[in-house]
């Protein structure tokens, strides 16, 4: 399975917030969309940086709630790892877990074209092996 397949399925909105944009405002953003992980763009097609729920918490135990009036652009991570759409599950399954990475952006000739989450590729990783596990036990009763 390629990336490509799960930003089919699962859609390639992504939620994006500006360098600008206040601590308190990315927490807000986060919680409205339920989501861990916002990718900073200027204008919704650039990759500028990516926070996290992670950055947000580690800075609050090192600088308390004055973090809540920072900007993103100040937390945020700028050197931003990435995928294709033609890359599989097992490299990208692979890069997130030994970069200890939970939100990869989705990038097409250097534009946001999605994101993916370590949830979705446990998540397909498991419909793979389902599918698997189905077609061997028809075999195995025919």
């Amino acid at each position: 399975m390629k990336i490509e397949d799960i930003v089919r399925k699962k859609g390639s909105e992504v939620v994006t917030i500006s360098a600008s944009a206040s601590i308190a405002e990315l927490v807000d953003l986060l919680a409205e969309h339920n989501i861990g992980g916002v990718v900073v763009s200027a204008d919704g097609r650039r990759i500028d940086g990516i926070i996290t729920e992670r950055d947000v918490v580690r800075h609050l135990a090192t600088d308390g709630a004055p973090v809540l009036q920072r900007t993103v652009g100040e937390l945020m991570t700028s050197q931003v790892l990435t995928c294709k759409p033609g890359d599989t599950l097992e490299e990208t399954a692979h890069t997130m877990t030994y970069s200890r990475i939970r939100h990869l952006p989705v990038a097409s000739d250097g534009h946001l074209a999605g994101i993916v989450s370590i949830g979705d590729v446990v998540k397909y990783r498991i419909d793979q092996l389902t599918d698997e596990r189905n077609h061997l036990l028809e075999y195995l009763h025919t």
